[in-house]
């Protein structure tokens, strides 16, 4: 079964979809600035769980997300298991830096 996944930016969304499907078998939300995405929900359909859905939707968008060079802000906990579990991610992740010297 395949896993097509596309990003929607009118609906600030990854949407995947199984064979071809017309409907939606899962999205993952999120907010995009120039230099940053950040993750804030992913749903997988109940009917498509353990499908490969989600794994689908944050392996895609992670790597567009590091071929368009844009830190990663993974509020949502599945993203944030996903990069625990994906360490080649990691290097995607946003690290907030202050100019306030000690």
């Amino acid at each position: 079964m395949a896993v097509e996944v596309r990003d929607v930016p009118e609906a600030r969304r990854y949407e995947a979809r199984l064979d071809g499907a017309s409907e939606v078998a899962g999205f993952a939300d999120y907010l995009r600035t120039p230099e940053l995405i950040a993750f804030l929900h992913t749903e997988v359909s109940p009917e498509c769980e353990g499908k490969g859905v989600g794994s689908a939707l944050a392996r895609a968008s992670l790597d567009e997300a590091r071929a368009a060079g844009l830190r990663v802000l993974a509020t949502c906990p599945f993203y944030a298991g996903y990069i625990a579990r994906h360490p080649e991610y990691a290097d995607l992740l946003y690290q907030a830096r202050s100019n306030v010297s000690d």
